[in-house]
């Protein structure tokens, strides 16, 4: 059961235990555990996020949302966000490179409990759970654990196209969004051009694993074949050079499409979908 703001009277080491509640309630519904391979930097942030604490943040939050009548519940989702950024900061802090501290909250520090690498990407997801979805664990965050674990572990078509999704995609398809939020487009506009930013993300990663193999340190700014070097599947090692540059193409007039609904308004965006897939760097 949902727990309702409190009374004016009441004390407050009972509105603190209150707060606390509730804010572990919300971050419990905000950091579920999904099934998928980015599942580990979501414990990791649950890890840290719901490690016991006095919540003095969340309940400073709700206070002061209290005095100005306040939605609720849009005040416990901010409470919920800083407790994320708070935690966040923790885990960084306790990182070799800052304070290397091996103990928070009478328990394993997040990199102890599972690694560097993880607890980087943990505070990470939280800090930007917090404010931007598609930068999170269920975005560009969460599509790095992935990219991490393809080191070790073999990935099929499908995972890979996950993967790059979230790990580039997302935040494409936000920014791709944004104008329409920004204006308060109609329904139909923002989906048209979620579906184009779904394909040029692909399309904009197919590209990049082309140069990977094709390209050279001089052309893209950065050194080639470390994919392959790394034993990573990759759109090019699964489909090869040819379907795999085959299947770009077709993600960008798949994007171009999209933006039929906008007629000669979107030459820009057309452009850039052509772009995509023909660049060198």
């Amino acid at each position: 059961m949902t727990e309702t703001p409190w009374s004016d009277g009441i004390s407050f080491p009972a509105a603190l235990e209150q707060a606390a509640r509730m804010t572990d309630a919300a971050l419990g519904k905000l950091l579920v555990v999904p099934p998928g391979l980015e599942s580990r930097v979501y414990q990791a942030m649950r890890y840290s996020a719901l490690a016991p604490g006095k919540r003095l943040r969340p309940f400073l939050v709700l206070a002061s949302a209290h005095l100005f009548g306040v939605a609720h519940r849009c005040a416990l989702q901010v409470a919920a966000a800083i407790e994320m950024v708070h935690a966040y900061s923790m885990i960084h802090d306790d990182l070799p490179a800052m304070d290397n501290s091996d103990l928070r909250r009478g328990r394993p520090t997040c990199h102890k409990q599972f690694d560097d690498a993880t607890a980087i990407l943990a505070g990470d997801g939280l800090l930007t759970t917090a404010f931007a979805g598609a930068a999170g664990a269920a975005g560009m965050v969460g599509g790095q654990m992935i990219d991490l674990i393809a080191e070790h572990q073999t990935l099929d078509i499908g995972a890979i196209t996950r993967l790059q999704r979230m790990k580039t995609g997302a935040l494409i398809a936000f920014a791709c969004e944004a104008g329409a939020i920004l204006a308060k487009a109609p329904h139909e506009l923002r989906t048209a051009l979620r579906g184009y930013a779904h394909d040029l993300g692909l399309a904009y990663q197919i590209a990049d694993d082309l140069l990977d193999v094709e390209g050279s340190a001089a052309e893209t700014g950065k050194p080639v074949g470390a994919d392959i070097a790394a034993g990573k599947a990759t759109f090019v090692s699964i489909l090869g050079v040819t379907r795999a540059r085959a299947q770009g193409e077709l993600l960008v007039r798949q994007a171009m499409a999209h933006l039929d609904l906008f007629e000669q308004r979107a030459e820009l965006l057309r452009e850039a979908a052509r772009f995509v897939i023909t660049r060198r760097t």
